[in-house]
């Protein structure tokens, strides 16, 4: 009992105050921080504090949401992928399939049929050697072809741009067979024999003489008349110039892509150029031609011209290849018919024959750029013996 005389033992069936411990910092149960605030500031910092957590919580979920599209995003990406390559890969399976029955159904049919360029002509890219046969540097050109085999025997510079001298009358040649009549008469004008060129070769005529178309391509061939050349020009072609544009165009239709013409008969001119392969191409479309081939197998050939006082003359042409002229022999077991020569300062001397070998096989000869006529038929005998098998 106290002092006072009051007893502050709880008493049975008293009840105590019930009072609760306060926390440091609180006072009657108000937080010290809180001390002094209206309950309005209380619920607003409340509320901010909810608001956050909310933010928050909103933010994660929008998250998943992205990081979910994304994911369905790239599947869907990667299902039209595998989709397009299994479509793809069925049609290039169909394709395969059509190709092939398509193939088994008309291998052996001709699905198209057209006629090559060249299927009867030689043909080379460059030089070929000949076993047995060593050329001669000297020579600016020199060429063998097999006719029926359409094979390129021997070539050295074949395709070299030269200057072809008389050879050049092949194409005038050409030309008479193809669209002159041998029969025609031709009178010789004063501008055809007017050459005073020394080089030229000429056969005599004088303006106002004679003769048919034949008479003519027989001594433009074997004697190699310029002044033949010329009046055959004017008489295809209504002038030189016009000849020549023919030249030209039927150079290119044989495949003669490297020859230039500027004139019918190969007077020097350095525009004036063309290939031994080019010289081989006319010299192949003119044997196909019965009537070359006779006229170049002549030794001579006797013209009968009439002058133009009506008075007649005959003159004889003869062949200027050597073999033709007996001044050169042919290699053993080879039978030269005959041919076409050339010879300027510029060109040299060259020569393209018609030949038969031992087996009676045609084989064409082309040697251009010898520096003398011994050496040019010495070559040529050479090449010829070496295809032989001599």
């Amino acid at each position: 009992m106290s002092r006072n005389g009051h007893d502050f033992r709880q008493r049975p069936g008293q009840t105590r105050r019930n009072t609760k411990r306060q926390e440091p910092g609180r006072e009657n149960g108000r937080s010290q921080n809180n001390r002094g605030k209206r309950p309005a500031d209380r619920t607003r910092k409340s509320r901010g504090g909810q608001s956050a957590a909310r933010r928050r919580k909103r933010r994660r979920r929008n998250q998943a949401k992205r990081l979910l599209l994304s994911a369905a995003l790239l599947c869907a990406i990667a299902a039209c992928g595998i989709g397009g390559f299994l479509i793809y890969r069925k049609k290039a399976a169909a394709q395969i399939m059509y190709a092939s029955l398509y193939e088994t159904e008309h291998y052996n049919q001709s699905m198209y049929q057209g006629e090559l360029f060249a299927p009867e002509l030689c043909v080379t890219a460059g030089d070929v050697v000949l076993n047995g046969f060593e050329g001669d540097p000297t020579l600016h050109a020199a060429g063998l072809f097999d006719v029926n085999q359409k094979q390129v025997l021997y070539a050295d510079r074949v395709h070299d741009q030269l200057y072809p001298a008389s050879t050049t009358k092949l194409m005038t040649a050409y030309l008479a067979l193809k669209y002159g009549n041998p029969e025609d008469v031709v009178t010789v004008s004063g501008t055809a024999v007017s050459f005073v060129d020394p080089e030229a070769s000429v056969c005599g005529l004088q303006a106002g003489d004679q003769l048919t178309l034949y008479d003519l391509l027989c001594g433009l061939i074997l004697q190699s008349g310029n002044d033949n050349a010329a009046v055959i020009a004017e008489h295809l072609g209504g002038s030189i110039e016009g000849f020549v544009d023919m030249m030209n165009s039927e150079a290119l239709a044989m495949g003669a892509t490297r020859t230039h013409f500027v004139n019918p008969h190969g007077l020097h001119d350095d525009n004036h150029y063309t290939t031994a392969y080019d010289l081989y191409l006319m010299f192949n479309a003119c044997i196909k031609d019965q009537r070359f081939l006779d006229i170049i197998a002549m030794k001579t050939y006797t013209a009968s011209i009439t002058s133009a006082d009506g008075s007649t003359r005959r003159d004889e042409w003869t062949a200027s290849n050597y073999y033709s002229a007996g001044l050169a022999e042919p290699p053993e077991g080879v039978k030269v018919i005959g041919g076409k020569t050339g010879t300027t300062d510029q060109a040299g001397s060259c020569v393209i024959l018609y030949n038969l070998n031992s087996a009676g096989n045609p084989l064409i000869s082309v040697v251009m750029g010898a520096s003398e006529k011994e050496l040019l038929y010495n070559d040529t005998t050479r090449l010829l013996s070496a295809a032989n098998g001599g």
